[in-house]
């Protein structure tokens, strides 16, 4: 029987494997072709892309916020218009 540390000092068990045999067990063996490396990037250009996406979608979120709060007040307006005209009857 082993008899090797472990916490709580219970001793190992034959049917155990040891932990260096779990490590080989846990690596998955490659399936398929095996790819190349990726291709080296340009981190200049990708972060130049990665800015220009986000102003873009910020200037978008801005554009839509002013398009609603327009149609609101649009909308406000034309509601106290109708109002005025059903009070002037």
């Amino acid at each position: 029987m082993a008899s090797r540390g472990r916490r709580g000092g219970a001793p190992a068990r034959e049917d155990e494997p040891r932990r260096d045999e779990r490590t080989e067990q846990q690596t998955p063996t490659p399936q398929g072709p095996v790819l190349p490396p990726p291709p080296p990037v340009d981190y200049g250009v990708f972060m130049q892309g990665l800015t220009q996406a986000h102003t873009q979608a910020a200037l978008q979120a801005q554009l839509e916020a002013q398009v609603s709060s327009s149609h609101m007040l649009l909308q406000r307006k034309t509601y106290c218009d109708c109002m005025e005209m059903s009070i002037k009857k």
